[in-house]
C-alpha cells in the first residue's frame, strides 16, 4: 500500500514552482489536455467555440491546416468553418479542443498569464485519478528539469 500525504493537485503546484520556464510550458500544456479530457460530451462544442473564438489569424490557420489532414471538406482558415466543422470531427473533436486550447494557452504563457490562472480553473475540475495521472507526469517533467535540460 502506497503512503501520499499531499494531494495531486497540490503536488502539481509545487511542482509548478519548481521548474524552469520550459518545464512550465509543458506542464501547462499537460494541464490543458487533462482539462480537455475531464470535458462531458455535451460541452465540448462550446469550450471548442469558445477556443476558437479567441485565436490569432496564425493559429486559426495552423489550425485549418489540421482539420485538412482530416479531410472534412476543404478548410478554410476563419472562425465559422472551423466552428461549423467541428460536429462533423466525431473522435477527433477531443483532439481540435486540445490543439485550440494549446494555441491559447500558448499566448497566455508567453504574456505570462497562464501558469496561475490554470492551474486555478483546471485543478479543481479535475478527477483524482486524472490529478493522479498528471501528478506523475508533473514529476517526469521535475526529473527532466532538475537532470539538465536547457531552460
Amino acid at each position: 500500500m502506497a503512503l501520499c500525504f499531499i494531494e495531486p493537485q497540490d503536488a502539481i503546484r509545487v511542482i509548478a514552482e519548481s521548474v524552469g520556464r520550459e518545464a512550465r510550458r509543458q506542464l501547462l500544456g499537460e494541464l490543458v489536455r487533462a482539462w480537455v479530457d475531464e470535458i462531458p460530451e455535451q460541452d465540448l462544442e462550446a469550450h471548442y467555440a469558445k477556443a476558437v473564438a479567441d485565436l490569432d489569424e496564425h493559429d486559426l490557420s495552423m489550425l485549418a491546416a489540421w482539420h485538412a489532414s482530416l479531410e472534412v471538406g476543404h478548410p478554410i482558415a476563419n472562425r465559422e468553418f472551423l466552428t461549423g466543422v467541428f460536429p462533423k470531427l466525431g473522435e477527433n473533436r477531443r483532439e481540435a479542443l486540445k490543439i485550440a486550447a494549446g494555441f491559447r494557452g500558448e499566448e497566455a504563457f508567453d504574456a505570462g498569464v497562464a501558469e496561475e490562472q490554470a492551474l486555478e480553473t483546471v485543478l479543481p475540475r479535475l478527477s483524482r485519478e486524472r490529478a493522479t495521472e498528471l501528478a506523475s507526469e508533473c514529476l517526469e517533467l521535475y526529473l527532466w528539469d532538475r537532470l539538465g535540460s536547457d531552460n
